[in-house]
């Protein structure tokens, strides 16, 4: 291979994640499309403030995904820290998701994420013994972790005790959420929230 020749690392070598434009300018700066074959940091970013902005986006998603246990024990349960597994079914869904679509399913996942990121959140302010609900902004890298946190959620309940596989699942939840639909659990999410928030301004 002559030196001018240049490689390009494709996801699961598939997918080329190099010239995927992400349209919010918001997220810009907290959605990473490192390039990588298998996108496993090894939690190298933890305990540095802000880092997880650089892990890549379908590895957070398998993060997000492992969480398979009860509401409150989310790290229990079948699939706490099954990491390689979950990279498998990431893989799955993304297949049918390019069978399905014919796109590239990296930038399905992206639009999802932009579709189902909530602008808007209430927080709880006590002022004199009274609690009042404010509506705040919220800040990009929480925006990204709420719509993976939706789409993470969409998909169990979808697959709790159906005969769905958990791969149908996340393929059609993220192809939804790509479309702005309502049938999507995240993006269902995300309008209910910036309801709630509007209501509270």
């Amino acid at each position: 291979m002559s030196g001018k020749e240049q490689v390009h690392i494709q996801l699961f070598h598939k997918w080329d994640t190099s010239n995927i434009a992400i349209n919010d300018p918001g997220l810009k700066n907290v959605i990473s499309l490192k390039p990588a074959v298998i996108p496993v940091t090894f939690g190298r970013h933890e305990h540095q403030r802000l880092k997880k902005a650089e892990v890549n986006i379908v590895e957070r998603l398998a993060n997000k995904l492992m969480h398979f246990g009860k509401k409150y024990a989310k790290n229990t349960g079948r699939m706490g820290g099954k990491k390689a597994r979950m990279l498998n079914i990431v893989k799955t869904a993304f297949e049918i998701i390019h069978l399905e679509t014919g796109k590239n399913p990296v930038e399905l996942l992206v639009r999802a994420i932009e579709n189902s990121s909530p602008n808007e959140d209430t927080t709880r302010i006590v002022y004199g013994g009274v609690v009042y609900h404010v509506s705040v902004d919220v800040a990009p890298l929480r925006r990204v972790d709420l719509a993976l946190r939706f789409i993470a959620e969409g998909v169990r309940e979808s697959t709790y005790s159906s005969p769905q596989t958990i791969e149908e699942a996340l393929a059609k939840e993220i192809i939804l959420a790509s479309n702005n639909d309502m049938a999507s659990h995240a993006v269902k999410k995300k309008n209910e929230q910036e309801r709630i928030a509007m209501a509270s301004r």
